[in-house]
């Protein structure tokens, strides 16, 4: 019983050692230089405004790290004219 005991114990604080990671998912916390603004977003809640930007402008969806220079100029012009990410 004492083995059973010991054995539950070190599963109990696994769980609550490895819970965090459980509980947080794989969430990515990505955080996006803009180089004109020369400000930092956190993609997360950025990519509403990405596909947002496509939409307005008539773009296909494109990842934005494959889009060329031009094109993340505009977003983060379109994006600074909508000051709704401070």
């Amino acid at each position: 019983m004492r083995t059973l005991l010991r054995h539950f114990s070190s599963l109990l604080l696994a769980a609550a050692v490895a819970s965090p990671l459980f509980i947080t998912g794989c969430t990515v916390h990505a955080r996006v230089y803009d180089p004109y603004y020369h400000d930092y977003h956190g993609w997360n809640g950025e990519v509403v405004y990405y596909n947002q930007w496509e939409r307005d402008t008539h773009r296909d969806h494109v990842e934005f790290n494959h889009r060329n220079d031009n094109d993340k100029k505009a977003y983060w012009d379109w994006r600074h004219s909508h000051e709704d990410h401070h």
